[in-house]
């Protein structure tokens, strides 16, 4: 049998981040989901980029504060005790906007574990494609 506890605090924040991330499941030796704990001031953002997944279910609860998350179907307002989800190819940024009051804390599960399955998305490729010009893709 195997089981592990984990306290957040003694989980190094990981180096070069919009914000403070703390890779949870990494540091339980988990290798099917994807568990880390945010913390995002105002003005950052919580992914490095504008992204979907190909594989990859996110689901994000909110631990305090009000999580924005912009999408290609408007943005959503996500308040303390609320979860969003996203579903592989569901473009999403997850942020503090600059003038909101404090940090947010955030939980965020991605099942499967996957290296690689996140690919940048940018928002003007779709407004392109509703002008009649090619579409490229998202990497």
């Amino acid at each position: 049998m195997g089981y592990t506890v984990v306290s957040q605090s003694e989980v190094s924040p990981a180096e070069e981040r919009p914000c403070e991330l703390r890779r949870l499941s990494e540091a339980a030796e988990m290798s099917n989901v994807a568990i880390n704990r945010f913390r995002a001031e105002p003005g950052e953002q919580i992914p490095l980029a504008y992204h979907y997944h190909d594989q990859q279910e996110e689901a994000f609860y909110v631990l305090s504060g009000t999580m924005h998350v912009e999408t290609p179907d408007g943005t959503y307002q996500v308040e303390t005790g609320s979860l969003f989800t996203a579903t592989p190819g569901s473009p999403h940024r997850a942020y503090n906007p600059a003038d909101a009051e404090a940090a947010i804390e955030v939980l965020a599960v991605g099942a499967p574990a996957v290296d690689g399955d996140a690919n940048e998305y940018d928002p003007s490729e779709d407004d392109s494609a509703a002008d009649g010009e090619s579409e490229t893709g998202g990497s």
